[in-house]
């Protein structure tokens, strides 16, 4: 697919590219490029930034604060915004919350709550509940295995968290449970031959592992530089196939074999004190607290 660009599409990447950059802070986009937190007074500040140029909402119609934008201006938008390290807007309230309530919404609802997105007053939020029949990371790995088992892939790369609630334990577990070599937490990965050398980050600096392959890797911050796919790129994904298969399919078990018993808070640390001496404190590790 060959597509070319119309005279008001580069017009208006001209438009963006102008507006980033006037008014992105250099310090914001330092942030997004290094994979850096954002803080809340970061995206705040951004989505206010967005707003008053009118180009916060865009995907909401123009009567009520949107931008009108086509298909390809919107691409070229996150393009431009990708390029220079621009923050991706944060959906909860202006991607999901707010076309819900313009399609289902009462006039009294739209009124209320679409001005106190755009503007920030509303700051929106998705919760998560785990319910009792969520995959657990052991099935998880169990899946993969089996897809693993089908397709036989030389590398298998997996996000190291997020993947399993925080557990931290997919990638691990499909590594035993499959006999690949594994790699945890990269930050660089070069492939020699049969072989593929794994960089991770630890305290005193730079970790490098060689592995045989086929291996497991699972992902830190800082392995490749986020980007978006081309708009011709994404039109031919969408032609691609997409085998759906099932856990029963696979021969896995899902149920779960993790049950919680209980969760508490840990106990109340006491105040810290302030000693006169060096011989003071090591009585008081010795005799009070007894860790030496």
């Amino acid at each position: 697919m060959d597509i070319h660009f119309t005279p008001d599409e580069l017009a208006f990447r001209e438009e963006v590219r102008s507006f980033l950059r006037e008014k992105l802070p250099a310090s914001l986009a330092a942030k997004v490029k290094l994979g850096k937190r954002q803080s809340k007074a970061d995206i705040c500040g951004w989505m206010n930034t967005l707003n008053a140029r009118g180009w916060y909402a865009n995907g909401w119609p123009v009567e009520l604060g949107g931008t009108g934008w086509s298909v390809i201006q919107k691409h070229i938008f996150d393009e431009e915004c990708a390029r220079v390290g621009a923050p991706r807007v944060l959906p909860f309230g202006v991607v999901m919350v707010g076309p819900v309530i313009i399609k289902f919404g009462t006039p009294e609802q739209k009124a209320h709550f679409l001005p106190r997105i755009l503007d920030g007053t509303d700051w929106w939020a998705q919760g998560y509940s785990e319910s009792a029949d969520e995959l657990g990371s052991l099935a998880v790995a169990k899946l993969l295995k089996a897809v693993a088992d089908k397709e036989q892939p030389q590398l298998v790369i997996l996000g190291k968290q997020a993947i399993d609630s925080d557990n931290n334990q997919t990638g691990q577990m499909l590594a035993a449970l499959s006999g690949y070599a594994q790699g945890t937490f990269a930050s660089k990965v070069e492939v020699a031959g049969d072989k593929i050398n794994v960089t991770r980050e630890v305290d005193g600096g730079l970790q490098t592992v060689a592995l045989n392959l086929p291996a497991i890797v699972t992902t830190d911050l800082r392995l490749n530089e986020p980007r978006y796919a081309s708009l011709p790129n994404i039109m031919k994904a969408k032609k691609k196939p997409l085998e759906t298969v099932t856990p029963q399919a696979l021969g896995v078990s899902t149920a779960s074999t993790v049950s919680t018993l209980n969760v508490e808070a840990p106990a109340t640390r006491s105040a810290g004190i302030k000693v006169k001496s060096v011989a003071e404190l090591v009585e008081k590790l010795k005799n009070e607290a007894k860790v030496i």
